[in-house]
């Protein structure tokens, strides 16, 4: 034993000395070429443009762009790659990016789809397929994850998170982080994921995308952070500014947030890039006065790689020859942008094979975990009478705008998504049933009911109906923000017209973000929320529609009865006056009422207090029953950690999963503390009718946070604990710290 030890420690100092070995060779190339560079060929290193072809070409054979984005074909990228490496003066090649967000040609659901899986191995899984396609087109580079915490689903780029809570933010992007780049970045597998947004874009005011956020620097910290350090611990080899100023100072010119927190607290040594003309932006934000001034802000602030405000390369030269920035500012940024490409194998293998693609494109095991990945992000919000499963149904209506949407499936940010290989609801449908097909609306916006009679119509020929209504791709995403998040055009009409066929109504909702359909679920007996599912979405909801898949997804963000209740999320503070569970609304207020406070607790008079569906909320086609809870000690110190051991039973009459939640709260805090925190969640495969022992461990040090004097710590004190299926539900269990 002690021989085998002994083995496994050389190997592990080894492989330690071996990437030290590595770490100090690319350094050494790094300084060599760095040293050989003008300052016309370092500033073009910083230059990032859009698109390919002759402007590009012509950049690159003079050493001044060392970017290229939105080009996905090999030869046009391996023309602008020949002109890098063999015509221009040191050979640099160029990196190409791309918003690969949830899939390259095989599309997986959209991020925050993924996130309701609770399922990081998954989420790893689909991020290294995506990989695997985009780097065959020639991709390295993709910018994705977004970290963003959003807690205001009117916000459009909810899609393209992970939801609401720092802990399932943070298991998400890690996951995806390795997923994309692989265990050895010069693997041509391997493409540089692109941590952003850096940071707190999520908290927009309203939800109206690039607007003004209010941050304080703790809840940076206790909450925004979070991922992005977790990110950069897992080797994140990029990170993007935001477009968002924090406390009025920009992201993109801000030295606390890339100098003092990125760089020297959490030394990250990557690449640090603009988003889309962020650096040009600070003009209209009144931070800079023209882009001249925004580019010396932004290299100043330690922004490496300029996208697309073409400052970088008009004015660097000029400010340096002024003294306005540092030649020594401009070999920091080179460095980390050729350590990049160093890091990538680029230097080595600077060109893709033109008939790679095709090889790797929609392959059978990438197709497989999409479907998988779409099955596990179904949440399942009602099912009355146990309507679904349709297992014993043969003939279906099946009807909505969404039911056979190839494009609009597919989600936000799926630029390379091909819907021709887009399963539909419809195509999967009709594999299971006799289905009858009476689409009601053209599409999701569409308000002409003069095909309403028909689809009642057919409900009567059939044993049940299905109703796929939600959100095209194009009402979520940048850029897309919405005040209402009602379902749009004629769709409720529909659900209610089927309602009144008198037959079973199941309805899927495929959209971008929780919609507010409280409304809907009175004229439906089950729901499905599929978000937008990607390439196999259509066979993942006919497999959970006819029984042979279960549900298990879980809401990743708080379902709002209406818009007016965002922001809402289930890990806020207290108020003063918090909810004690009665309420009184509006139709509860006497005429001529006195000038009295009514409930005098923190709530809307026309929509109460709670959420429709709660953060981690999800059914299945069984029940779960938590049972015998107990902590194995409830007085610890702060080194020890919290052990948690119960038996969870599947009392139902299928098999299923069940996703256990684990929340803490800290009763009271130098600072006011949020009343649940998620700290650990767990996929628990049950049979029908079986028990399972679980234990769940938690280190004390984990429940640290930012106190009142800006220290990270673990404050002594009387804590909760739950464990249950969803941030509402489970009995609060004591314990304290010392």
């Amino acid at each position: 034993m002690k021989k085998l030890q002994l083995l496994a420690v050389g190997s592990l100092l080894a492989l330690c000395l071996a990437g030290c070995s590595e770490k100090d060779e690319i350094d050494r190339k790094v300084d060599e070429l760095l040293s050989k560079m003008t300052l016309r060929e370092k500033i073009g290193q910083m230059h990032q443009v859009s698109g390919a072809g002759t402007h590009a070409e012509e950049a690159a054979a003079k050493g001044e762009v060392g970017s290229i984005l939105n080009c996905v074909d090999p030869a046009e990228i391996n023309a602008v790659q020949r002109a890098a490496v063999e015509q221009s003066r040191l050979g640099i090649p160029v990196i190409v990016g791309r918003d690969v967000i949830h899939g390259f040609r095989t599309i997986f659901p959209i991020p925050l789809g993924l996130a309701a899986t609770f399922d990081p191995e998954l989420v790893e899984q689909g991020a290294r397929v995506a990989a695997i396609e985009a780097t065959a087109s020639g991709v390295h580079w993709t910018f994705s994850p977004m970290l963003d915490i959003a807690r205001d689903s009117r916000w459009g780029r909810v899609a393209e998170g992970s939801g609401e809570d720092p802990y399932l933010d943070t298991q998400m992007g890690v996951a995806m982080v390795r997923g994309y780049q692989g265990d050895d970045f010069a693997d041509p597998t391997s493409m540089a994921a692109c941590i952003k947004h850096f940071v707190g874009y999520g908290a927009a005011e309203g939800g109206r995308d690039y607007n003004s956020t209010m941050i304080s620097e703790r809840s940076l910290r206790n909450t925004y952070f979070p991922a992005f350090k977790a990110c950069v611990d897992a080797g994140a080899l990029t990170l993007m500014t935001s477009f968002n100023e924090i406390d009025g100072i920009p992201s993109t010119g801000n030295d606390f947030l890339l100098k003092d927190v990125l760089r020297q607290e959490w030394g990250f040594d990557g690449m640090v890039v603009t988003d889309w003309n962020s650096s040009g932006e600070m003009v209209a934000h009144g931070f800079a006065k023209d882009l001249k001034h925004a580019t010396e802000l932004s290299v100043n602030a330690g922004v490496d790689m300029d996208m697309m405000s073409f400052g970088y390369i008009s004015y660097i030269e000029e400010l340096v020859k002024e003294g306005k920035i540092k030649e020594e500012t401009i070999d920091n940024a080179v460095r980390n942008i050729l350590k990049l490409k160093f890091r990538l194998g680029l230097f080595d293998n600077p060109y893709v094979d033109v008939d790679a693609s095709a090889r790797v494109d929609y392959a059978p095991e990438h197709l497989a975990a999409a479907k998988q990945s779409a099955v596990e992000s179904a949440i399942l919000l009602q099912n009355d009478n146990d309507v679904l499963p349709l297992d014993k149904a043969r003939t279906i209506l099946v009807t909505g705008p969404m039911a056979d949407a190839p494009y609009d499936q597919l989600g936000t940010w799926a630029f390379d998504g091909q819907s021709e290989h887009t399963v539909t609801p419809l195509q999967a449908l009709r594999e299971c049933y006799e289905v009858i097909y009476e689409p009601g609306l053209a599409y999701s916006r569409d308000r002409d009911t003069k095909d309403f009679a028909k689809v009642r119509a057919a409900a009567q020929r059939a044993d049940a109906a299905v109703v796929f209504v939600g959100e095209e791709a194009i009402l979520s995403g940048e850029a897309h923000s919405l005040s209402s998040l009602n379902l749009q055009g004629a769709q409720s009409e529909l659900i209610a017209e089927v309602r009144k066929s008198g037959k079973p109504v199941v309805v899927v909702v495929i959209a971008g973000r929780p919609l507010t359909i409280e409304r809907d679920l009175a004229n439906c007996d089950a729901m499905l929320y599929a978000f937008h599912p990607g390439t196999m979405g259509g066979e993942a909801l006919a497999d959970l529609i006819k029984g042979k898949a279960v549900p298990s997804g879980k809401s990743p963000m708080t379902f709002l009865r209406d818009a007016g209740q965002a922001p809402f999320y289930y890990n806020h503070n207290n108020t003063g006056r918090p909810c004690n569970g009665t309420e009184t609304l509006l139709e509860d207020i006497p005429m001529k009422a006195g000038q009295t406070s009514l409930g005098c607790t923190s709530y809307y008079l026309d929509s109460g207090y709670g959420p429709l569906f709660p953060f981690g909320y999800g059914l299945s086609y069984t029940t779960f029953e938590y049972g015998n809870i107990t902590l194995e000690k409830t007085a610890l110190g702060k080194d020890d950690t919290i052990v948690v051991e119960f038996d969870l039973s599947n009392t139902g009459k299928r098999d299923g999963v069940e996703v256990v939640q684990l929340y803490t709260r800290d009763l009271v805090g130098s600072v006011v503390r949020p009343v649940k925190e998620l700290r650990r969640f767990e996929r628990v495969a049950l049979a029908a009718g079986e028990t399972k022992h679980i234990r769940m461990e938690l280190p004390v040090a984990e429940l640290a946070f930012w106190n009142r004097d800006m220290q990270y710590v673990v404050e002594p004190g009387d804590f909760q604990l739950w464990v249950a299926g969803d941030s509402a539900s489970g009995e609060a269990y004591p314990f304290s710290v010392e």
